[in-house]
């Protein structure tokens, strides 16, 4: 596992260690809860620390009789001989101690000493003697010791309270790992980023397990540490970890003493295993996976009989709102289906109310197990809650099955205006689910089934759906604005803001996407909304300005478009628009010509559980044309797996899709074949105004030898295929897109080719480069430069000289425009070559490259 948030900890040991050995000598304490990753931040400490410097490594062991002086036993063999001599024939502690202060003032050194709160006395004697004698002696002394284990009584806080006397004695936490690094180490892995710190606390040993045994509920490991830890308690103190396992992952004490009366005692004890804290009047179990395990192993009769008390306990009494999950968890415990059915619903509105859909669709899940036991009509809204809230937590499929089930339960029941309202959302889900087609009909049937009844807010929400889709499926302004109209009407009617604002914004959008203007009246609508406080509107209308802004290219709205929304959606628990959002960062992210970045981001939204078919297609889409510009093997296996999930009009309304296997089959030389296809991709835009999806298709055409057709076309798109070259490629520098610029140029004079060439070469674009090199020659630009020099090759990251010398002004900290002043180069080559020297590096930031260059060795 990558050692990740640690840096700050690890430099500050490497200061002391620095001032140690030049004297005066410290102690540094690292502690933490177990599993946080104290002992791989002492061996990276060791692997790091100066060579000059004697490394000596001991550690106490959990023995019921520990060894007197273990880890310095471990220690011996590296020991001075006079020391090794002490241990074997010394009969008194003191005559050992001396030996090794005198060892440890001949060599400058590093003692660690790991796990002190499993310290024998003579251990902890060694440790008091050495700490005051420190200043005199050329080491640092390195202490580890788990915190959750050391209460007021443990053997050692006597210990920690000398050591607070001393000056020369630091203190370090280990905290548990954030939510961002528990996502950078679930990249890759089939896992729920969320789910997994939410039941790991972000504990690095926890996400290890979870990780290497995804498809365990809970990892073996895990469950031998916990009953490891809870071995030794009395079986008083086993019974209260029982009750507070059974009670949840926070406990009031007054719940734990009304449930098990008189438990103070035991409860101390319980709580020095180190797998509980207090806080205040709440104990609180350090991690859900913890929880998990000890529950397991209580007998499933007691359990039972555990929950039915609690759930009598806490009905007794006022029930408030932060209290119905609660009361769902052990109605569902204690086997009480009426409770259940009670509690459970509530607790998804409440946590639905709150923002928390995740939450709201575990406890509609719940419900439903019990829907067999309610009337057609609660079956039905039941469904219907656990679908939306499924739908906004990246469960997609259980959602649309839901809807699914509720338009069937609808239509028996013969509540049209429901069954309708169903199929319209059914039909909003579906076109993220990649079944286009099938969104349309189903839309349209919405609508039909709702014109049949008085007119309503539904019909409103029926209407506004056939505007998205109209939007989302080019089918032009004309098309959206009318269906656009009609939603206003009866939003006006019925006061249904999100209605208006929504339907204003994508007739906008829609001619954005065919006339090109209209981004501000968007950006004005998207405000609204979240000013309106509509944040599943506002979610919605954030994500498509992200989609927007990748589908015409425009770097600079691209970022500022996803980071707006991604904060947005993470604030809310959106999280299907989250993945959404994320996955069109990555496309901005192609164009900005961060090919590495771009493949990272793109499978990280891939592995996610939760991510829509839509999303997985744009993925795998990315990370192919990604290998296939590098010159990479396995594209077309990506392509085509994306191509699989999802209808073929959805493949191409995305904007991505159809142009990236054409643009494949160009880097693999086959001329005819793009002319083919992308021929074939025009025909099936006939009767569609989109100059961002025509527009490219043109172009490869042209490029490809053919003739260009007469299709709508954007910007940049519109002057390559009339012949402007210069004005295409300084249009697409403007947008941010270096490697578009480049291809525009491929139609220029010498010095437009050489200038395409060097950014092509800056990109690592190996196939465009070779491309470039035989355009080159057949038009008899010279001179041509075959391959890397002499000089990149012997680089270690293959970086030509003039890279190099980009790095070198990485580390003074230069701007591009200040790199291009020195270099005498334009801002936008030098950007080109700092993006290349970031590529090769496989780093993310300049800081990181400027690193690269004084330790080349760390890689």
């Amino acid at each position: 596992m990558d050692l990740l948030e640690r840096d700050a900890v690890l430099q500050d040991l490497a200061g002391h260690l620095q001032a140690a050995v030049s004297g005066p000598g410290r102690l540094a304490l690292v502690r933490g809860e177990a599993g946080v990753g104290k002992t791989a931040v002492v061996h990276r400490f060791a692997q790091v620390a100066d060579p000059h410097v004697r490394v000596l490594i001991g550690a106490c062991d959990p023995l019921a009789t520990p060894r007197p002086l273990g880890p310095l036993l471990d220690l011996a063999p590296s020991l001075g001989p006079a020391v090794r001599n002490a241990l074997t024939v010394a009969s008194r502690s003191d005559e050992v101690f001396d030996c090794l202060l005198a060892d440890l003032s001949t060599y400058p050194s590093l003692l660690v000493v790991e796990d002190v709160h499993w310290a024998d006395g003579a251990t902890m004697d060694l440790l008091r003697y050495l700490a005051r004698r420190l200043p005199n002696v050329p080491a640092l002394v390195l202490v580890t010791y788990r915190d959750d284990e050391v209460g007021r009584t443990h053997d050692l806080t006597p210990l920690l309270g000398t050591l607070a006397g001393y000056s020369w004695v630091y203190r370090h936490d280990l905290a548990a790992l954030s939510r961002g690094a528990v996502a950078r180490l679930a990249a890759g892995h089939a896992v729920d980023a969320e789910q997994l710190y939410r039941v790991s606390a972000g504990n690095p040993f926890l996400v290890t397990e979870i990780l290497a045994a995804p498809a365990e509920p809970i990892p073996a490991t895990v469950r031998e540490a916990v009953a490891g830890r809870l071995a030794g308690l009395s079986a008083e103190a086993r019974r209260v970890v029982d009750v507070l396992a059974v009670l949840g992952l926070r406990v009031a004490l007054p719940l734990l003493t009304g449930v098990l009366p008189d438990s103070e005692g035991a409860l101390d004890e319980a709580l020095a295993c180190g797998i509980f804290r207090t806080d205040g009047q709440v104990c609180e179990i350090r991690h859900e996976l913890t929880r998990l395990a000890v529950l397991e192993a209580v007998p499933a009769a007691h359990r039972l009989r555990l929950h039915r008390q609690v759930l009598a306990t806490i009905r007794s009494g006022p029930v408030a709102a932060d209290d119905l999950a609660l009361l769902a968890d052990h109605a569902e415990g204690a086997g009480d289906a009426k409770a259940v059915l009670e509690f459970a619903p509530a607790a998804a509105l409440h946590a639905a109310a709150s923002g928390a859909h995740r939450e709201a669709a575990a406890q509609y899940a719940r419900a439903l197990q019990y829907a067999d036991l309610l009337p057609p009509g609660r079956q039905a809204a039941l469904l219907e809650g656990h679908s939306q809230a499924c739908l906004l937590s990246g469960r997609l499929d259980e959602g649309i099955a839901s809807l699914r089930a509720a338009v069937g339960v609808r239509r028996t029941l013969g509540d049209r205006l429901r069954e309708g309202e169903d199929m319209r959302w059914l039909s909003c889900w579906l076109w993220p689910a990649g079944r286009t087609a099938e969104a349309g009909e189903t839309g349209l049937d919405a609508v039909r089934v709702l014109e049949e009844l008085a007119p309503s807010r539904e019909l409103a929400r029926a209407y506004l759906n056939l505007c998205q889709l109209a939007c989302y499926e080019h089918e032009g302004t004309a098309i959206a604005a009318a269906h656009a109209q009609n939603a206003i009407a009866l939003g006006e009617r019925f006061g249904d803001a999100g209605v208006l604002v929504q339907a204003r914004f994508h007739t906008t959008a829609a001619r954005m996407l065919s006339e090109g203007s209209g981004w501000e009246d968007c950006e004005q609508a998207v405000a609204s909304a979240m000013t309106q406080d509509l944040p599943v509107d506002a979610g919605l209308m954030a994500l498509i300005m992200c989609w927007l802004a990748a589908l015409q290219r425009d770097t600079a709205r691209t970022t500022a478009a996803v980071s707006r929304a991604e904060a947005y959606c993470l604030d809310r628990d959106l999280l299907t628009y989250l993945l959404c959002t994320r996955v069109w960062g990555s496309w901005g992210l192609l164009n900005r010509g961060l090919w590495r970045e771009a493949a990272d981001a793109s499978q990280k939204v891939r592995s996610h559980p939760g991510a829509p078919p839509v999303v997985r297609s744009l993925a795998l889409t990315v990370m192919g044309l990604v290998r296939a510009r590098q010159g990479k093997s396995q594209v077309w296996p990506l392509l085509e797996q994306a191509a699989s999930l999802v209808d073929s009009d959805c493949l191409l309304d995305t904007g991505l899709g159809w142009e990236a296997r054409v643009e494949a089959t160009w880097l693999a030389g086959g001329h005819e074949l793009v002319r083919v296809e992308a021929a074939r991709c025009l025909a099936r835009l006939a009767d569609r105004t989109h100059p961002w999806l025509s527009g490219p298709l043109a172009c490869w055409i042209r490029r490809a030898g053919g003739e260009s057709p007469q299709v709508p076309a954007a910007g940049p798109y519109a002057l390559e295929l009339a012949g402007d070259w210069a004005g295409a490629a300084a249009l697409w520098d403007s947008l941010g897109c270096p490697y578009d610029a480049a291809l525009a140029r491929l139609s220029g004079d010498p010095a437009a080719l050489r200038e395409a060439l060097a950014a092509f070469e800056a990109l690592g674009a190996r196939p465009a480069v070779a491309r470039t090199r035989t355009l080159m020659r057949a038009r008899g630009v010279r001179p041509v430069q075959r391959g890397p020099r002499a000089a990149t090759r012997a680089n270690p990251y293959g970086l030509t000289n003039r890279e190099m010398d980009v790095l070198k002004l990485l580390n003074e900290g230069l701007s591009d425009a200040e790199i291009s002043a020195r270099l005498y180069i334009t801002p936008k080559t030098a950007g080109h070559h700092v993006g290349a020297v970031l590529s090769k590096l496989g780093v993310h930031t300049r800081h990181e490259a400027a690193r690269k260059l004084h330790h080349p060795e760390r890689g």
